[in-house]
């Protein structure tokens, strides 16, 4: 367990060219995109169980393959923050992050999973892992999440983990969502 309760990750000592390090848990694998997982990007953004929890409102496969694209030509080009494909049992399942952004005030973690993988513990285990790497690698004291209010799953889940409700945030389009915080434990 990392000092935080979270499940502790081994991070590999070298980091690719994106900068972005690759991560393990029991069972994921979280890697650096490659060109070809444009597709799975695109189909996971694209599914509306997902994209209804992610972003501003829906998007077209064209802006999704945009943002895919983004990813290599600014986050790993100038190494703006950790984004990860994730894998199970080989198999493209997720997208993960860790970054600074303005709502929280500090870094917060993004994740979705595929809805086929939903249930079996894969949300907690890589939110886990990503604030692990966020207090470890990244030498944060908190790690912060921004969930919409009437995703009940996604805060259980940040909840079961540790994370705290901070403050909610009015969106543009009148809607609630929650701000919560995960603090690093005090060392012994």
């Amino acid at each position: 367990m990392s000092p935080s309760g979270a499940p502790a990750t081994a991070v590999e000592p070298l980091r690719p060219a994106s900068g972005t390090p690759r991560l393990r848990t029991r069972r994921l694998c979280l890697d650096p995109y490659v060109p070809g997982d444009e597709d799975g990007f695109v189909a996971l953004f694209g599914d509306p169980r997902v994209h209804r929890w992610m972003g501003d409102g829906t998007s077209s496969e064209d802006a999704d393959r945009a943002l895919f694209g983004r990813i290599f030509s600014k986050v790993y080009a100038r190494r703006l923050f950790d984004v990860w494909a994730v894998r199970y049992e080989a198999r493209l399942i997720g997208h993960a992050e860790i970054k600074p952004t303005e709502e929280s005030g500090g870094h917060e973690l993004v994740y979705a999973l595929h809805p086929d993988t939903w249930g079996r513990g894969l949300g907690r285990e890589l939110a886990g892992a990503i604030a692990a790497h966020g207090f470890g690698t990244l030498g944060l004291t908190e790690v912060h999440a921004t969930v919409a209010a009437p995703n009940e799953a996604s805060l259980a889940l940040l909840h079961r983990l540790g994370f705290v409700h901070v403050r909610d945030l009015t969106e543009d389009d009148g809607s609630t969502t929650r701000l919560l915080t995960l603090h690093a434990a005090p060392l012994p």
